[in-house]
C-alpha cells in the first residue's frame, strides 16, 4: 500500500523479528533515569534497572521517553547518547547471554530538525523503532504533523504516541491518525491520552486505514491498563467489519513492579485466547488503577507521575536516590502516604521479593 502522502515506499522497515514480537504483544517499560544522591548519572543503577527489566521478562525497552525524564536533552545535562547507548548496549550483553531478543525504541522529540537528528542518532546506536512525541508541535495543523512524521520515518520506523495533555501532549484528530496509519514503517501506536473517546479515535483510525494487521495498539492508559487490555473493539464501517486489540503496553506504571506487569499481560492474554470473561479481572483492574492513581500522583493532576516511580525503584534498592534532574519534580504533598497504603492494599501487585533476591546480581 502506497499511502497519499507520498511518502518514500523505501522507508526503513524493522527486521521482521521486530515486528512479531510487537504484533504479539509485549511488556515494554518506559525506563526511568537514575542519578546519584548529588544529581550525577548513576550508570551502575541505570545498568541495573535495565537488568532488571530483562529478568523479569520485558519483551523491550523504551529509553528517552517522559519516564527517563526530557532533561535529558537539555545542554547542562547532555545525557541523550549516553542514556541511550547505556541502555542499548546492556540489553544486548543481556541478549546475547541468553539467547533472547529485546525490542529497542527510543523517544523522539522536538520539533523536526531536532527529530531527525534524534532518529538518526538512535538509529545509529541499534534502536529499532522510535516513539514519535508530538508535543512539541502545539499549533500545527494535521498537514505539518505528518510531515514532520514523515521526515522521521524516513529515518527510522516509527510508533505513534498519544501523550495525555496532562503532562503535555496535545490533542490530536481522528483524521491525523487515520492518515499515520497509512506510513507503511508505522510499526505501533502507544495510545496514552487517559480518555475513551481519544482512545477510539485511534483505534478507528488504523481499522479505517486498513492497518489493523500491521500497527499493532498498544495501551499507554495507565489508568486502564487491563481493560484496555481485556477489551476487543469492533469497528464497523460500509458493511465491513474489523476486530483489533490492544496487544500489548509501553507504560511509566511498568517501569516499576515489572515482573508482575508481565504476568499481568499473560493473564490478560490467556483470558482473550480463552473468550472467558472473569470476575476477578475487573477486581484486578481496579486494583491496578488504584496503585496507579498514587504512582501516577492522579489527585496532585500528574505532577509527581515520575517521581512516584523513582520513588518505588529506590524502595526496591534499585535507585540510589529517588531525585530527578528538575528540582522541582517531586513527590506532591500526601503521595508518599499513597504510595504507602498502595503497598500495604495490594502486595501482590508489586515484586520487592523478585528484586530482593536478585538486586546484587543487577547492581554487580
Amino acid at each position: 500500500m502506497v499511502p497519499s502522502d507520498g511518502i518514500n515506499p523505501d522507508a526503513p522497515m524493522p527486521p521482521s523479528w521486530v515486528t512479531q514480537a510487537i504484533r504479539g504483544g509485549i511488556v515494554i517499560p518506559a525506563h526511568p533515569l537514575a542519578l546519584d544522591p548529588d544529581g550525577n548519572f548513576d550508570q551502575r543503577s541505570q545498568r541495573a534497572l535495565t537488568r532488571y527489566y530483562h529478568a523479569a521478562g520485558a519483551g523491550g525497552l523504551a529509553v528517552g521517553v517522559h519516564t527517563t525524564q526530557f532533561h535529558i536533552r537539555a545542554p547542562q545535562h547532555n545525557l541523550l547518547r549516553p542514556v541511550l547507548s547505556l541502555a542499548a548496549e546492556t540489553a544486548r550483553e543481556l541478549d546475547a547471554a541468553s539467547d533472547r531478543q529485546t525490542v529497542l525504541i527510543a523517544g523522539i522529540c522536538g520539533p523536526t530538525d531536532q527529530a531527525v537528528l534524534e532518529a538518526e542518532l538512535a538509529r545509529d546506536l541499534g534502536y529499532h523503532i522510535g516513539l514519535l512525541s508530538l508535543a512539541a508541535l502545539p499549533d500545527a495543523s494535521d498537514d505539518q504533523l505528518i510531515r514532520h512524521c514523515q521526515a522521521v520515518a524516513r529515518r527510522i520506523p516509527i510508533f505513534g504516541f498519544y501523550l495525555q495533555p496532562a503532562v503535555g501532549g496535545r490533542i490530536l484528530s481522528l483524521d491525523f491518525w487515520r492518515r499515520l496509519a497509512g506510513l507503511p514503517n508505522l510499526v505501533g501506536i502507544k495510545i496514552s491520552p487517559f480518555d475513551r473517546y481519544k482512545t477510539l479515535d485511534v483505534v478507528r483510525a488504523v481499522a479505517e486505514a486498513r492497518r489493523g494487521n500491521d500497527v499493532a495498539l498498544y495501551t499507554g492508559n495507565d489508568d486502564t491498563i487491563v481493560i484496555d487490555l481485556l477489551t476487543d473493539y469492533e469497528i464497523r464501517m460500509n458493511g465491513y467489519a474489523k476486530r483489533l486489540q490492544i496487544v500489548g503496553g509501553l507504560l511509566g506504571h511498568w517501569a516499576c513492579w515489572t515482573q508482575k506487569a508481565v504476568e499481568l499481560l499473560q493473564t490478560c492474554k490467556s483470558a482473550r485466547q480463552s473468550d472467558q470473561m472473569q470476575r476477578g479481572l475487573l477486581t484486578l483492574a481496579a486494583q491496578v488503577t488504584d496503585c496507579n492513581a498514587a504512582l501516577f500522583d492522579a489527585a496532585g493532576g500528574f505532577a509527581g507521575c515520575i517521581a512516584g516511580i523513582q520513588e518505588v525503584l529506590f524502595r526496591q534498592g534499585l535507585l540510589r536516590s529517588p531525585r530527578c534532574l528538575d528540582p522541582d519534580e517531586r513527590l506532591s504533598p500526601g503521595q508518599r502516604e499513597e504510595i504507602d497504603r498502595v503497598y500495604n492494599a495490594y502486595p501482590h501487585l508489586t515484586d520487592d521479593e523478585f528484586v530482593t533476591r536478585n538486586l546484587d546480581a543487577w547492581l554487580r
